[in-house]
């Protein structure tokens, strides 16, 4: 099969056949891959950020973000069979440890993830997961175009999940960044919150798209963001940063008003606060991974009601570096997903 393998850091990835993956435990699922977001992680992990975590032997395929169908089960798989259409939760949990138990998946003593640690990922036609981290679909629901939903989209569902006690009628949510995540963030909140939606981004394409979204407001990051938001809101009872490199993570950080928080879902840069800012206007703030299997099934409720939906771009397989490339210099509007 064919698969985009990572055989060195700081160098482009390569296309190229492999073996198709093969049933070694009970519970083993192998999905036929019907779409594979390409995340900033991915680029992330082109230049090894990820390798003092995840130690992953090179070479290996990436790709976290997967819907397709099911193509193969183990002998102990009860809750999905072969031919359903499933979305993929992109690390798999054990389902026994205290972590597990309490429905905090992510930190998982057992968990591994498949395209970021030392386990071949989705961007090929084949995919070996686990039945846990199979979320199943409706049969007429196209894989490719809700597989970005499987990172992406949970993230930002889980950010908004945990900020709705802090948003009530009459507050107002600063989303900063209305890129492949923060677009979704603001579907999230318009769904499922009934706070003022201020979005902070430096392209005009993005802000028309908040806009088309159902942002109440959009603010350009010209460099005066932060005065923006500060006059228009008074400072927000909650900023998402979708960002969080660049200067960004401590303008956000900045827009909050006493007793706000600010959630850090974006990463790549260094949060600097003064200890006595936090200490003497009681702000928080709060650091998002990813999301629950949980969070997965429900943003798939409002994924196939029609109320969240994806922006993409597609791209075939073989066209991967292209999607690589058009991510890294910003000509992707939404989500990039390669399509085997």
């Amino acid at each position: 099969m064919k698969a985009v393998r990572l055989h060195a850091y700081h160098e482009d990835p390569v296309v190229e056949e492999v073996p198709e993956p093969q049933l070694t435990g009970p519970l083993d699922v192998i999905v036929k891959v019907g779409g594979a977001g390409v995340c900033r992680t991915d680029l992330h992990i082109i230049e090894g950020q990820w390798d003092e975590l995840q130690h992953p032997r090179l070479p290996y395929t990436i790709g976290h973000e997967n819907a397709g169908w099911v193509h193969e089960v183990g002998s102990a798989v009860t809750n999905v069979a072969v031919g359903d259409t499933v979305i993929l939760h992109p690390q798999p949990s054990c389902g026994l440890c205290l972590a597990c138990r309490s429905g905090h998946d992510m930190q998982c003593e057992a968990a591994f993830f498949p395209g970021l640690s030392d386990n071949d990922g989705g961007m090929a036609e084949y995919l070996l997961t686990s039945a846990r981290a199979c979320v199943k679909l409706d049969p007429a629901t196209e894989p490719a175009d809700v597989a970005a939903l499987a990172d992406a989209g949970i993230t930002a569902y889980h950010a908004v999940r945990k900020a709705i006690p802090l948003l009530p009628p009459g507050s107002t949510c600063v989303v900063v960044g209305a890129g492949g995540l923060g677009h979704i963030g603001i579907q999230c909140l318009k769904a499922l919150t009934a706070t003022r939606v201020v979005v902070v981004d430096p392209e005009p394409a993005a802000l028309d798209l908040a806009r088309e979204l159902g942002a109440d407001e959009t603010i350009p990051a010209d460099g005066s963001q932060v005065e923006a938001v500060t006059e228009l809101t008074g400072g927000a009872q909650v900023v998402l940063d979708f960002v969080a490199e660049q200067g960004a993570e401590n303008q956000s950080f900045a827009m909050t008003r006493p007793g706000g928080s600010c959630f850090v879902i974006g990463y790549g840069g260094q949060l600097q606060v003064p200890t006595l800012d936090m200490v003497s206007t009681e702000r928080s703030i709060i650091g998002n991974l990813v999301g629950t299997w949980t969070d997965l099934a429900e943003l798939m409720a409002l994924a196939e009601s029609g109320r969240v939906a994806l922006h993409t771009q597609t791209y075939p397989l073989d066209q991967a570096l292209d999607a690589l490339h058009d991510l890294d210099t910003g000509k992707v509007r939404g989500r990039a997903i390669l399509v085997p």
